[in-house]
């Protein structure tokens, strides 16, 4: 027994860094509690491991009596006296207890609550050393499946990857390497749980801190970031310091900073803007490429209103309303994109003071002179530069109904 409990010790020191001393007092409170019943005198037992040598004994403190009545908790002042010549009734002296075949015992009986005590210390380690460690970012290797949760081993540990916290975009298979955000270390009833997230907003501010220098000293500053994971991410920053430009540090040499982030990410795009106090400014900055007409800040409905040429509002709004949703993130402020419909408006009242001088001059109905300046023919001098038979086509009427309408403007404009 003493050989297996030396090769028992050295495994769990080695194997699970479990200090020894740790492993030594945790198997001798199993064994107290496993073979308590085996002792001749069981009051106030403690359990002898020799680190070195593995052996293994019992001793007990009874209390010195005249005359024993209870042989558990009692022993002789005679036999006190063999032990310790200083014994007196109502004190106690340290007796060996170690029965004959306490080694079987321990094989036997231990072996079970040793391996529950050691799952224990195991576990507690694993709390001490990723309690403070929420918000970090750690590698692993992808261990196996639970369902649709991913178990991630982390070397000494295993963690856990949700579901909800995974990119629904990337595929993740046995042996794959990967990191991952720490979002929380949970002290369950089944023991401590670390829950990993690559899909969390705080992910790209950890990797942006690991790859930008000026971030992780402060020189720069991430004021806001919001992401559909796996798919576009925009984040906002700053500096203090009028000489850095801080969206250029973040995209490096040619791009290369950002470049690493978005391998990391497979490939999920990433729009960095500069941050600006003033809403407005902040709203254009996030939209570009977008042209933006006009803008207002609602800051009792919290709510900033824009307004884009025809030609620019799917831009605005992107694919399925996704740059929109992440400005709208981004910024804290709600987004109201319509059309602009000024300059069709104008447009609009041009064409309808030119028919409405084609019906004055050319003795037309006002439907008649719509068609025309819908067909470009919205003024006299325009009229005057074609055929008879273009306004025949336009207006579905014979050639002499169209030429009466050309004299007449001719008339018109000879007076």
């Amino acid at each position: 027994m003493n050989s297996e409990f030396i090769a028992m010790l050295d495994y769990l020191e080695r194997e699970k860094s479990i200090k020894r001393e740790v492993l030594i007092e945790a198997i001798s409170t199993a064994l107290v509690a496993a073979a308590k019943k085996s002792f001749s005198i069981s009051r106030e037992v403690r359990i002898d491991i020799n680190p070195k040598s593995g052996q293994i004994r019992a001793f007990a403190k009874p209390i010195i009596v005249e005359r024993v009545t209870n042989p558990q908790e009692e022993i002789s002042l005679m036999r006190a006296k063999q032990l310790d010549e200083t014994a007196v009734i109502g004190g106690e002296v340290e007796v060996e207890v170690t029965p004959s075949d306490f080694g079987r015992i321990a094989a036997q009986t231990a072996r079970q609550a040793i391996t529950q005590r050691i799952r224990q210390i195991e576990k507690n380690m694993i709390y001490e050393e990723f309690r403070d460690r929420a918000g970090e970012v750690v590698s692993g290797t992808v261990r196996r499946f639970e369902r649709q949760d991913i178990i991630v081993d982390l070397g000494k540990f295993e963690a856990m990857m949700p579901y909800k916290e995974r990119v629904s975009s990337e595929e993740y298979n046995i042996g794959d390497r990967l990191r991952a955000y720490v979002l929380a270390v949970e002290n369950t009833s089944r023991g401590p749980e670390i829950i990993l997230s690559r899909s969390h907003p705080n992910f790209i501010r950890r990797l942006f801190e690991m790859e930008v220098s000026e971030i992780a000293d402060h020189t720069v500053q991430i004021r806001a970031i919001a992401r559909e994971p796996g798919v576009r991410t925009k984040i906002a920053v700053y500096s203090p310091n009028e000489k850095v430009d801080p969206v250029g540090a973040c995209v490096g040499v040619r791009g290369a900073r950002v470049k690493n982030i978005v391998r990391e990410l497979n490939n999920e795009k990433i729009d960095i803007i500069r941050w600006y106090e003033d809403p407005k400014e902040l709203v254009k900055e996030a939209l570009k490429p977008a042209r933006i007409r006009t803008i207002e800040v609602d800051a009792a409905a919290h709510t900033v209103r824009i307004t884009v040429e025809k030609e620019d509002l799917a831009l605005t709004i992107g694919k399925r309303g996704q740059n929109a949703r992440l400005t709208s993130r981004l910024t804290g402020w709600e987004l109201d994109i319509s059309e602009d419909r000024t300059a069709a408006q104008v447009f609009e009242q041009q064409v309808a003071g030119a028919a409405q001088e084609l019906v004055s001059v050319l003795g037309i109905t006002e439907q008649e002179a719509k068609i025309l300046a819908d067909g470009g023919m919205n003024s006299l001098d325009v009229i005057l530069t074609v055929e008879a038979s273009d306004i025949a086509d336009l207006l579905h009427c014979d050639l002499e109904r169209a030429e009466i309408i050309l004299k007449a403007a001719m008339q018109h404009t000879e007076k």
